[in-house]
């Protein structure tokens, strides 16, 4: 028998089959390395319109987890898919590097006591380690960006500019210094962000306690009543009594009304629509003997129960009637509300109570409570309100608590004098910074849309900004203020700017050994030093000053100081978002983005969140070693971001499974352009055989589709485009089909070059389509297609050698529609032959179609080739009403068909079962085609 395997063209490639991409993705980062891709990059893109995203900087402390995987995977793929669009995307990497985790490290590291300026060295160095950490497990992601010239929140260019934006703020009005009620951490030593701040169940104290009327006539009075009968007192509830030996006033909701409760020995006052639940609460009968609306009780005066001092009552519309008395007890040192009312009824700061020092514990000076930790003196309150009478009811109760997010600790609201952004204080001209704000977020694009008010909704009732906090590490708030009155000094934005010149050369560390007089003169002693730092949100808010424009002024846009997107988690509404809104409508009057985008969590397949407790978190270091970087950013690609993104190993199993029948495709690509030369053997467009032009349309048309999907970030779009593509159109359909005119026809024969034309326009697109989520993948078929070509994909754009189907083609896009729904008619009935053993491979099948006179029109324009789109060895097509009682009906309307097994003897060659076979004396084991095909001029093909 002659072997007739070196006539066929088989497919031939030095592509492996295996990825084996733990292995060979270290190798591609080091050829992009050498070839100074992201160098190239830039070069190109030299007068091309700019994409500039602009980086939110992770914390630098501690390893990469899952959700900087995917923080940053987005964003390469979103700025790899600009640069194929078109743009000149340049991604420059950030790091936030000052702030409490790094000082609170190194504290536990070397101790608390450390000197300030050794501390700041220690959270330097400390710092430093963590981005280059950091950094490696970036670049190993297969990240594009300026590696080695990130920024840093901690270089001197980069502090000096902070100082700068601060100064920026100074001089437009925005800042003052205030007492106020600010989150604080006793952990911390120091105020707290709102970013900053979550909650969690806590167990706390309950108490009701009772507060003796001082004007008893005035409440008489307000009552309709000529006298007071008995002993009165109104009540609260509350369930932080360590805020009890600093209330200063009672809050009443002004529509309220308000009840006399006559309870036997006294009368109580009590929120008449309380009045039921409060005396079964209280264990008492009682009856209501007069009310009065909350207008009429105001300035009336209660004695504190426990201090020789008056509580009158404010009227306050922030007083609900959801549990509680419907009356407030108001510290104003200590509750936002509070404060705001007691200063609208004229407290001045001097007369703001604020016994809790900065530790948590009562000053000396507080009588019966002094130098108590308030979270213990709590039991020693209650005991005390109870000897005094004026405790009606105690109990312990969970219920929801603000938490510093670092320690895990309570906080609690604590009045310090502290620098403040005003979000309603009118700057030196313009709106106020929160119209500004509020006004910015409708100029801005959100993804997903929800975005938008979300953070309008925190930007309407947010408090007034505190950007100072009391520690060492964190840039320094430059003021000197008057030691008699406080102001600030007449010059300080031009001092300022000369500390700022100082650190841009020594760091923040010249700052903090300034001699006042180098800077006052002899004005020196009448100035204090400020000590303060500023919030680190305002470092990373302020990026947009002090990196788009100062240490990276190349990423500054041609339309003004405005980034194209920033892209962070949905956390961020409330942080780096949150804060650069601010600065930059502080700053510029609009938000320094035009677009955010922002994505979800990572939870595992149960929708939990991750942790070690759990035993389900994963690793980006554990999966790039057992499965490859490609798969985790696939997996990124294929995931709905803006929800929760489920992620596990058998998640993680399916993305790679995924990611292989991708692989398989570009390999099958790949190993079928074995001897083609696209500049010799390329195929004009009207000489293509229309089957191949069909898959260059339908190429065309999903790279349109799939460039308007990465235009709107919706990569999972991409992915399930892309993988259909490669399952359906090219694997169910067209690369079945031309299979065998792939490796039956003659080597340099047009059926061949035809089919080749089309597999290499597709590759060339396909390489492209996959570049910006399978990058390392996309880099190895890269160096494996035929043609002169650039060094990386990535230096190229979106493939532009794809066309369309000439107009009013008669085998047009709808017609191929109606072939491939046959087509799948047909396989499933194969496949129940196959199941029934009745047939083996489809070639041994003959296959006669009836059809309605539409579709057999269809089907006869393929004329003897549709026996290849059928992968058959012969098809006929017979009108519908000629279908034998025997024909089995097919899903797709008009269309019977029947299969039976050839009788034929098989070619030896193309395997098709033929009559034709051994009529050829020569070559008896072949049969006529392949005769011509290798001993003759070789077949004619046109449609298929």
């Amino acid at each position: 028998m002659t072997d007739y395997k070196a006539t066929l063209n088989l497919p031939e490639t030095a592509f492996p089959m295996k990825a084996g991409l733990p292995q060979r993705e270290p190798e591609a980062l080091k050829r992009w390395q050498d070839i100074d891709l992201y160098g190239k990059l830039r070069a190109i893109g030299k007068g091309r319109p700019t994409f500039i995203l602009h980086d939110g900087p992770p914390y630098a402390n501690g390893s990469i987890h899952i959700g900087h995987a995917l923080n940053k995977i987005l964003k390469d793929i979103i700025t790899r898919s600009k640069t194929l669009a078109g743009f000149d995307a340049p991604y420059v990497p950030g790091w936030d590097c000052h702030g409490l985790p790094i000082e609170h490290k190194v504290e536990t590291t070397f101790g608390k006591n450390q000197p300030a300026d050794l501390t700041r060295e220690r959270c330097r160095a400390y710092a430093s380690e963590q981005i280059e950490e950091q950094k490696a497990g970036f670049v190993r992601l297969g990240v594009l960006g300026d590696w080695s010239n990130p920024y840093l929140t901690m270089n001197f260019a980069n502090e000096a500019g902070e100082i700068r934006a601060l100064g920026e703020l100074v001089k437009k009005g925005f800042v003052f210094k205030g007492l106020k009620p600010v989150n604080f951490c006793f952990d911390c030593g120091s105020a707290l962000a709102e970013a900053e701040v979550e909650y969690q169940d806590k167990r706390s104290d309950a108490i009701d306690v009772a507060f003796p009327v001082a004007d008893a006539d005035k409440l008489a009075a307000a009552f309709g009543l000529g006298a007071l009968a008995k002993p009165t007192a109104i009540v609260i509830w509350t369930t932080t009594p360590w805020t009890i030996p600093a209330n200063q006033a009672l809050n009443v909701h002004p529509e309220f009304t308000y009840a006399l409760v006559d309870v036997g020995d006294r009368l109580l006052l009590l929120a008449e629509e309380l009045v039921e639940s409060c005396l079964a609460r209280y264990g008492l009968q009682g009856e209501v003997i007069a009310t009065a609306p909350g207008t009429a009780l105001e300035l009336i005066n209660f004695r504190h129960p426990l201090y020789e001092r008056l509580s009158p009552i404010y009227l306050a519309e922030y007083v609900e009637l959801g549990a509680g008395t419907g009356v407030v007890h108001c510290s104003p040192a200590y509750g936002e509300d509070d404060f705001r009312i007691c200063k609208q009824y004229g407290l001045s700061n001097d007369d703001i109570l604020n016994p809790v020092q900065s530790n948590g514990v009562y000053a000396e000076s507080l009588p019966l409570f002094g130098g108590q930790f308030i979270w213990k003196a709590n039991p020693a309150i209650v005991a005390t309100l109870q000897e005094a009478g004026a405790l009606l009811k105690h109990e312990a109760i969970n219920h929801s608590y603000m938490h510093c997010w670092r320690h895990k600790t309570p906080l609690i609201y604590r009045a310090t004098a502290q620098w403040f952004v005003g979000m309603d204080k009118r700057p030196n001209e313009g709106a106020t910074l929160r119209e500004r704000s509020l006004a910015a977020i409708e100029q801005t694009q959100f993804v997903p849309a929800w975005g938008q008010a979300r953070l309008h909704g925190m930007i309407a009732g947010r408090p007034d900004w505190c950007i100072s906090r009391q520690r060492n590490w964190g840039v320094p708030i430059p003021f000197f203020t008057h030691k008699e009155s406080g102001e600030l000094h007449p010059r300080t934005v031009e001092l300022m700017e000369e500390v700022a010149q100082r650190v841009d050369r020594e760091g923040i560390e010249a700052w903090f050994k300034l001699d006042p007089a180098e800077l006052l003169g002899e004005d020196a002693g009448q100035y204090d030093k400020s000590r303060d730092t500023l919030d680190v949100w305002f470092d990373s808010g302020t990026t947009h000053w002090h990196v788009l424009r100062g240490s990276h002024a190349e990423l500054a846009h041609p339309q003004g100081p405005v980034a194209d997107l920033y892209l962070e988690g949905s956390d961020q509404h409330r942080g780096w978002f949150h804060s650069s809104l601010l600065t930059g409508c502080a700053i510029d009057g609009h938000a320094p983005y035009k677009e955010l985008l922002t994505h979800g969590f990572t939870v595992d397949e149960q929708g939990r969140k991750q942790s070690k407790s759990l035993g389900n978190v994963v690793a980006p270091q554990k999966v790039i070693d057992s499965l490859g970087a490609d798969i985790l950013r696939l997996w990124v690609a294929s995931t709905d971001y803006t929800g929760e993104m489920a992620v596990s190993d058998q998640i993680l199993q399916r993305s790679a499974d995924s990611y292989r029948r991708i692989r398989n495709t570009a390999r099958f690509l790949l190993s079928n352009l074995s001897g083609f030369d696209p500049a010799v053997n390329r195929v004009a467009p009207e000489d293509m055989i229309d089957l191949d032009r069909w898959a260059v349309d339908r190429a065309l048309l999903l790279q349109r589709e799939i460039e308007q999907a990465y235009a709107e970030y919706r990569f999972l779009n991409v992915y399930q485009k892309v993988h259909n593509f490669c399952v359906q159109e090219l694997g169910g359909f067209y690369l079945d089909i031309i299979k065998d005119r792939q490796y039956t026809t003659g080597p340099d024969s047009l059926p061949r070059r035809s089919c080749q034309t089309a597999l290499y326009l597709i590759a060339e697109a396909l390489v492209r389509w996959i570049a910006p989520i399978l990058s390392f993948t996309a880099d190895e078929i890269w160096q494996y297609l035929p043609g002169e070509r650039e060094e990386s994909v990535m230096l190229t754009t979106w493939y532009d050698g794809l066309f369309a189907l000439p107009e009013g083609a008669t085998l047009d896009r709808a017609y191929w529609d109606q072939v491939m729904a046959v087509k799948a008619a047909v396989n499933k009935e194969l496949e129940n032959q196959r199941a029934a053993k009745t047939l083996g491979g489809s070639l041994q099948a003959e296959i006669t179609l009836y059809a309605d006179s539409a579709l057999q029109t269809v089907l006869e324009a393929l004329g003897n080739e549709l026996r290849f789109v059928l992968i058959s060895s012969q098809a006929a097509v017979q009108p519908l009403e000629k279908a034998p009682e025997g024909a089995v009906a097919s899903e797709l309307s008009g269309l019977k068909l029947m299969v039976r097994k050839s009788e034929a003897p098989k070619c030896a060659r193309c395997w098709h079962h033929s009559h034709s076979v051994g009529q050829d004396a020569a070559h008896p084991e072949i049969c006529e085609r392949c005769v011509t095909n290798v001993y003759g001029a070789g077949e004619v093909r046109e449609h298929a």
